[in-house]
């Protein structure tokens, strides 16, 4: 991959991530004439002997402490100097004190982001610190080094102090690091790099470990991931849809017209270009057969008898059809696995609004994001070009390592992950439902021995998900916990925040892959029992289509004339139609499943069909597949 070039103002998402997964990066010349040029005013204000925060004074609580000479204790008999100046072992202590997090490393790629950022910042000349400092971490994350990050120990103000010092503290020759896979000490990992541990200067440990980094690098992350769910997302709705042979009207460009909030906007339009070319969709109620249990006798021709089900429609008798006459010259009086409504159930008829609020919720999550990765995030701040009398007013101490403008921007999606999910969950539990399921079988499967459970119980494993995240949901940004004596009386959370999105974005994707899962089993039951009927009409027999008629008046009655003349029309109808099918893009997507995963006739083993289904959501094969045909998503 091309080397990214960071100069602090014009970092983009994408490039972040490719970072993350291993892109190198190159400094920008300018913005490193920009860094030199504060350094060198932080030491020359030190070497007049100014007060400056978090250089020589105190952090948080202790910044009315000014730095002496040297260490008191050097005056002690015996004692042993560690040979760096106040201000050095300032910046040196505030890095290892602060490495103090617990939990799990975080993965690679947060922490190439996460360098990746830090990097990007503190190239914008407002942070002090020197030139080679910068190019010591720019070479570690060259180099593929990966320090060891725990998880737990970020309130999010002032920024992500105790991550960013495990990732600081590698640079100086402590903590650890990844390798090459390979867990090892932080000296280690840069001698195996070739490089040279980092003796800090003024303000570079407050640099280094003051900012916004570790949110930030968790929500891009998520929030990239999220887009591509989100895709995903219309396209398990339209496989399931096409799987019910629902309606359309509700995803019509003119309807949406009328409620034009952007994401809803954009949700109907995919679905529509997704379900572009479905005959299923739409479909006339009287052509869809319910499901029959299959029989011995269900079938007299020897390919058919391979089927599955037997399919059946109940005939409307003269007598049921008064006031609804001019129906039944539209559709043909024959009740099957569709029932006579013009509108879908909320989970597919709403999918616009639901989705395209979760849209909406993402893109604002980006715009805060897009500002934060060129933003200046730590503190307090250089304005070496500042006109001014006293010191005071070009080095400012203010609060842009605050979380809370992504804090809640991580909020919003942690409540909006679970809305997705949710209805996600609704729509398999649609399909698997025999109440719902418009004349499917009973959890998808055929049971003619009583023996089988189908698909029933994906439904209890997506069910069971949803409840994980919408329990997950609660924001972190509403509960601040006061640090630092009370000095940071009010942090962000942000850093909880962003882990926990970063999470249930996985989880979401588990349950999106549970409904292709089952929708792509509804859809071949669905088309292949259309189609059987179909083949049946083919025939040119309406006495074979009539055996799969319940109610038929009795033979050589008027009524029986009438039942008959009917059931010929409804033959021919559909031995005129083309073979059904689901829309084009939603055929992709089957296909791609079904090279992975065969359908289901009798109950099997399924934990294997689940990982697969599973992967081709997360490693994002099942979405390349339908963007690279040109189909939508």
């Amino acid at each position: 991959m091309k080397p990214v070039l960071l100069d602090g103002r014009s970092l983009t998402r994408p490039q972040l991530v490719a970072v993350a997964h291993g892109a190198q990066v190159s400094l920008d010349e300018g913005a490193l004439q920009a860094v030199a040029r504060a350094a060198d005013f932080l030491a020359e204000q030190v070497r007049r002997e100014e007060p400056i925060y978090g250089v020589s004074t105190g952090f948080g609580s202790n910044a009315d402490k000014l730095l002496g000479a040297h260490p008191l204790r050097d005056e002690v008999p015996g004692a042993a100097p560690s040979g760096r100046s106040l201000h050095a072992e300032l910046q040196r202590n505030l890095v290892i004190t602060h490495a103090v997090c617990v939990g799990e490393p975080m993965s690679a790629p947060v922490v190439r982001a996460m360098m990746c950022i830090r990097l990007n910042t503190l190239l914008r000349g407002h942070s002090g610190i020197r030139v080679s400092t910068l190019q010591a971490m720019a070479a570690l994350l060259n180099a593929g080094v990966v320090p060891v990050v725990p998880q737990l120990g970020s309130v999010g103000a002032s920024g992500d102090l105790a991550p960013l010092s495990h990732l600081a503290i590698v640079l100086l020759g402590g903590g650890e690091a990844f390798v090459d896979g390979e867990r090892v000490p932080g000296a280690d990992a840069l001698r195996r790099a070739g490089l040279a541990p980092v003796e800090l200067s003024y303000k570079e440990g407050l640099a280094l470990n003051n900012g916004t980094a570790q949110m930030l690098a968790m929500g891009v992350l998520a929030l990239a991931k999220l887009e591509d769910l989100l895709d995903t997302a219309d396209l398990a709705a339209a496989m399931t849809l096409d799987a019910f042979a629902g309606r359309l009207g509700a995803y019509a460009e003119d309807v949406h017209a009328l409620r034009p909030h952007p994401g809803q906007v954009s949700a109907a339009a995919q679905l529509r270009a997704l379900l572009d070319g479905s005959t299923l969709a739409d479909i006339a109620y009287h052509l869809v057969p319910r499901f029959r249990q299959w029989l011995p006798g269900s079938w007299d021709e020897a390919g058919a008898q391979a089927l599955p089900f037997d399919i059946g429609w109940d005939w409307v008798p003269a007598g049921q059809r008064h006031g609804r006459e001019k129906f039944y010259q539209r559709f043909k009086p024959f009740r099957g696995g569709k029932k006579h409504q013009p509108q879908d159930s909320y989970s597919l008829r709403c999918v616009p609004q639901v989705h395209g609020a979760v849209r909406d919720a993402a893109a604002q999550a980006a715009r805060v994001l897009e500002v934060e990765l060129n933003a200046v995030t730590d503190n307090p701040l250089v304005f070496p070009d500042r006109a001014a009398e006293h010191v005071e007013e070009q080095v400012i101490s203010a609060g842009h390592f605050h979380g809370m403008p992504l804090a809640l921007a991580m909020s919003y999606l942690k409540a909006a992950i679970p809305v997705l999910a949710s209805i996600s969950e609704r729509r398999l539990n649609k399909l698997v439902d025999p109440a719902t399921n418009d004349g499917l079988p009973a959890f998808l499967i055929g049971n003619e021995d009583g023996t089988e459970s189908g698909f029933m119980i994906v439904q209890y494993t997506a069910a069971a998900i949803v409840n994980d995240l919408a329990s997950r949901a609660h924001p972190a940004s509403v509960y601040s916990v006061p640090t630092s004596a009370n000095a940071e009386d009010h942090v962000s959370m942000g850093a909880n925040e962003a882990r926990h999105v970063l999470a249930m974005a996985d989880d979401l994707g588990k349950v999106l892959g549970l409904e292709l899962y089952t929708a792509a089993q509804a859809l071949d039951l669905r088309r292949d029992m259309i189609n059987a009927a179909r083949d049946l009409a083919r025939r040119g027999d309406a006495a074979a289509l009539a055996a799969k008629v319940s109610g038929a008046p009795a033979a050589g009655t008027p009524e029986h004339a009438r039942f008959m003349d009917e059931v010929e029309a409804l033959r021919v109808e559909l031995a005129d139609s083309e073979p059904f099918h689901p829309g084009r893009a939603v055929d992709v997507a089957h296909a791609v499943i079904r090279a992975r995963i065969a359908g289901m006739d009798r109950d099997r083993a399924m934990d294997g069909d689940v990982a697969e289904a599973l992967r081709l959501v997360g490693d994002g094969v099942l979405l390349a597949a339908v963007r690279d045909a040109g189909q939508g998503a």
